[in-house]
């Protein structure tokens, strides 16, 4: 289970930093428009016209960044072999772009090999499911939400990564949707068919969107993802940076079925055993917005973790699903590594599964889906 270690040694050090650009960037989200300023040649889709796809939907691409030494100091050249890993596995099914600061563009090369294209951007970390921008499609154009990142609410600097999905749509020349909310990618779950999932504890909190109420909150998502339900769980705050994002705990393999991330029968009844409870208490009862029943598939963690601590990100739901694959986490437990195998591949005929060892960024409190963001492409 995710816990509060994922970059917890940063916080000490960042303070300082963030006491100015913490607290301005949480108020950042009220802004009166929900649409800011576009790049020259872009066409924003009509409000209510607009929808954000499956992951499965077909990519154009995959987004990823390039850890940098100010975060990962001594672990740097091992999160760096992980990233790589990834990319290389997606670019086996689709085109890569991956962001690097310059001075680091020579290095992300050489480990990412010719498949993976380098784009100069500055980025402090490397997690662009949250960074980077949610891409929704209109009926013949894509456009991208800018979540407003602010360090998943104000824990870590984030000054080049609150940039990062601004950089990437002007660089794409697609149309910039500002959300009225702040948060990031790795807090929701769709389903394509009008349904979202999401932790509470991650969005309706004071770090991200201070005096907004749940409502408030559900009303900029429908409009902002084109979803006419949105379920809730209540998730866990202030226990991990993120205040415990769904996308490490349950995701949609299809519309009607979720796959969850469960807890070993022999796991001590913590904070994370409960939310895990809690979670499945209430998909189980929901309905989507189809008004079907929820179909739950368990997907056990690993129970050996030799050689990883207490606080390692052990959840196989955070897996990312490309063009005719699906990339998943290696734990090394060898029995729970070959039956997740299986089990993702029952939820998705058809498509390749690779899996990828991710030792230093399962440390790091993240997963492969953490750190990978989707192009759709456009109708």
């Amino acid at each position: 289970m995710m816990q509060m270690s994922r970059r917890r040694t940063l916080q000490a050090a960042f303070a300082a930093v963030l006491g100015a650009t913490g607290a301005a960037a949480c108020t950042k989200s009220d802004s009166s428009s929900a649409l800011a300023s576009t790049p020259p040649r872009t066409r924003l889709p009509k409000e209510g016209d607009w929808r954000m796809p499956e992951e499965s939907h077909p990519h154009e691409l995959t987004y990823m960044a390039w850890p940098t030494r100010d975060i990962w100091k001594s672990d740097t050249a091992d999160v760096r072999d992980d990233i790589a890993g990834i990319a290389r596995a997606i670019a086996a099914f689709e085109p890569v772009t991956l962001l690097a600061n310059e001075q680091d563009v020579k290095a992300a090369r050489r480990a990412c090999g010719t498949g993976v294209d380098i784009l100069p951007v500055p980025v402090d970390d490397l997690w662009m499911r949250d960074t980077g921008p949610n891409f929704v499609l209109g009926a013949s154009d894509v456009a991208g939400i800018d979540l407003n990142f602010n360090g998943w609410g104000g824990k870590q600097k984030h000054d080049r990564d609150g940039r990062v999905a601004q950089e990437i749509l002007h660089s794409e020349r697609i149309a910039r949707i500002q959300a009225p909310i702040t948060g990031e990618g790795g807090g929701i779950e769709i389903d394509g068919q009008g349904t979202l999932l999401a932790t509470e504890s991650c969005w309706v909190n004071d770090n991200r969107n201070p005096g907004k109420s749940r409502g408030d909150i559900e009303d900029a998502m429908k409009s902002l993802y084109g979803v006419t339900k949105v379920i809730w769980v209540d998730g866990v705050k202030g226990h991990d940076i993120t205040d415990y994002h769904i996308d490490a705990l349950a995701r949609f393999s299809e519309p009607g079925l979720v796959v969850m991330s469960t807890p070993p029968e022999d796991a001590p009844e913590d904070v994370w055993t409960k939310a895990y409870d809690q979670a499945h208490s209430v998909l189980k009862k929901a309905r989507d917005a189809r008004g079907k029943s929820l179909e739950i598939v368990e997907l056990p963690e690993p129970a050996d973790l030799r050689g990883h601590s207490e606080d390692f990100l052990a959840s196989y739901v955070n897996y990312y699903v490309c063009n005719g694959g699906v990339v998943m986490p290696r734990f090394g437990d060898a029995r729970a590594d070959k039956d997740a195998l299986s089990i993702v591949q029952d939820l998705y005929p058809g498509r390749e599964v690779v899996q990828v060892s991710v030792d230093t960024l399962g440390e790091g409190g993240g997963g492969i889906h953490c750190s990978t963001q989707q192009l759709p492409k456009a109708p």
